[in-house]
């Protein structure tokens, strides 16, 4: 197995899933919060 130099490891570039979860996680809350500004439910 060879060991990566750090020029090597630098233009290793990785899949854009994570940045899609983080985009799709903040449209969730986002969402969540004008719901609950705009339709606010009490606790049961």
């Amino acid at each position: 197995m060879k060991e990566l130099s750090k020029k090597e490891l630098l233009e290793i570039k990785g899949g854009g899933a994570g940045t899609m979860l983080i985009i799709v996680a903040g449209i969730v809350f986002l969402v969540g919060v004008i719901d609950g500004y705009v339709r606010p439910l009490g606790c049961n």
